[in-house]
């Protein structure tokens, strides 16, 4: 086999849940579905990292964050290691990015790229030339439109409809821009596309007549475990609280947002479709990977807590489905834990190369080890924080800062393990008899050597990468403890997009 073109679909804060034909009854994804029927889908994927930025630098590197040093949105590496799209231009791929990307610290680095089509979520005070997107706004008519993917602050879990129609919706243009390039001619090279879209992460704002596939009463209600708050992390409240979800559960304020969320993804769906018919049209389907995934998702109400950034099934455990005649095909169901890292093994091994300036955490999709532990870790040091006292108790050490705020995962095929630093708090799961992860087993006598071992594992892992700022010997460290501050209005979101060419002024109301 001719080394295969890759189309690689990366959406943002897709639940592993949300696949008719992997057991959803209610949503509608006829096409993922076809994709589940042709290739192999991979039940138990997780993000090395729940939350945008340090997921995808993950990805992109085939590293965990204690070997990128991204845990969070912050910086990703600047010392040249190379990137999935490096190691392929290396070796004679043509390789095309459209949508969000989220690269840091320059949003508009190329990071191996030969060409990119840049459309991130919130651009401010920046030339319209710059952003072919919303310059097709404005040529439309649509200039007025500040916030294409959905209006955020106080309405960031406010279910909405789109103020763009679907011919101009971003999870439409991000298609549109790949079909072009799908059909383009490619002089017989290889190519790596990737599709970057951003729903469906919040605000969930499907265009007409999107917004009326699901109606609020057929959704079902959050799982709600019996004492769900000793659940819950310092994360959980965090996030709760600055995305206006920590007041009270309101039950079909709380499905309707499931039912736009259903939206959101039934029209990635509908995408899908549409990009894959075209490799089929242009007569390349035989002869290239299609690798649907996300980068973390949404805990949906799920132990009454909303967002990402928790190592709970609802945010860390994502869609992944790999399709390729002869090598990932089938149909079948595979139940092995793998992870985001294992993407640039599973490219470069099908493209015959691998990286050079760095060792790769992950193992190709197609020749996966057996008992294998996975691992995530997530810190909430460089982001928003409600906190009871000082925003960072370790001014000196910048270091341990991030430390004190950060959780750890282990998982493999039986069981789940995490610490919350922030919490000084023990999380255990057996994924086999509690798939719903009800009951913590941390603190249960009889689990003690599952933990045990658990944590001794990934323990070993973080001193085998240098990790150690969590560690005291064989224990944890003792950290500062976080408490969520105390008045309601403490910290919450004020995230608004301000475009150069739209004006928020009211003239006589404005002060």
């Amino acid at each position: 086999m001719n080394r295969p073109n890759i189309l690689h679909i990366f959406v943002d804060q897709q639940r592993f849940d949300t696949i008719s034909a992997l057991g959803n009854p209610v949503i509608k994804t006829p096409h993922l579905d076809a994709l589940v029927q042709s290739g192999v889908a991979f039940t138990s994927a997780y993000t090395p990292s729940p939350v945008c930025i340090s997921a995808r630098c993950s990805m992109l590197h085939g590293q965990y964050p204690m070997n990128t040093n991204c845990f969070g949105n912050g910086l990703m590496p600047t010392d040249g290691r190379e990137t999935i799209m490096d190691a392929l231009s290396r070796v004679g791929y043509r390789t095309h990015g459209i949508g969000k990307c989220h690269f840091t610290p320059d949003p508009h680095e190329m990071k191996g790229f030969d060409s990119r089509v840049f459309m991130e979520e919130l651009r401010d005070a920046e030339s319209i030339d710059n952003l072919p997107y919303f310059k097709l706004l404005v040529e439309n008519g649509f200039g007025h439109v500040n916030e294409p993917n959905g209006i955020r602050g106080e309405m960031y879990y406010t279910p909405q409809i789109s103020q763009l129609p679907q011919r101009l919706h971003p999870t439409q243009y991000v298609a549109d821009c790949a079909i072009d390039y799908v059909k383009e001619d490619h002089q017989g090279e290889p190519w790596y596309l990737y599709t970057g879209i951003i729903a469906p992460h919040p605000p969930f704002s499907p265009p007409v007549p999107w917004n009326r596939l699901y109606r609020s009463f057929q959704m079902t209600m959050p799982q709600l475990p019996y004492e769900y708050e000793n659940l819950q992390e310092f994360v959980n409240l965090c996030q709760n609280r600055y995305k206006y979800r920590d007041q009270g559960m309101d039950a079909h304020a709380v499905r309707n947002i499931k039912a736009y969320y259903y939206a959101c993804i039934s029209f990635i769906d509908y995408q899908v479709g549409r990009m894959v018919q075209a490799l089929k049209d242009t007569g390349q389907y035989e002869n290239t990977l299609i690798l649907f995934t996300g980068d973390h998702g949404d805990l949906l109400g799920d132990m009454n807590s909303y967002g990402k950034r928790s190592m709970h099934d609802g945010s860390c455990r994502i869609p992944m489905i790999a399709s390729l005649p002869g090598v990932l095909d089938g149909g079948r169901i595979c139940d092995t834990p793998v992870s985001l890292v294992d993407l640039a093994p599973t490219f470069l091994s099908l493209a015959g190369t691998q990286f050079e300036t760095h060792q790769a955490d992950g193992s190709p999709l197609h020749e996966l080890p057996d008992n294998r532990p996975i691992y995530a870790a997530h810190s909430f040091a460089m982001e928003n924080l409600v906190m009871d006292s000082a925003k960072n108790p370790y001014p000196d050490n910048p270091e341990l800062y991030r430390g004190s705020l950060t959780t750890y995962m282990i998982l493999n095929e039986r069981w789940k393990y995490f610490y919350s630093m922030a919490d000084q708090k023990h999380f255990l799961f057996d994924r086999v008899t509690d798939p719903l992860e009800t009951v913590n087993k941390a603190y249960i006598k009889c689990y003690r050597k599952n933990r045990d071992t658990m944590q001794k594992t990934l323990m070993e892992t973080l001193q085998n990468t240098g990790d150690t700022i969590c560690l005291d010997g064989d224990s944890w460290r003792k950290t500062h403890r976080y408490e969520l501050h105390p008045d309601i209005n403490a910290g919450l979101l004020t995230q608004d997009a301000e475009l150069p060419w739209v004006s928020s002024k009211i003239e006589g109301y404005n002060t």
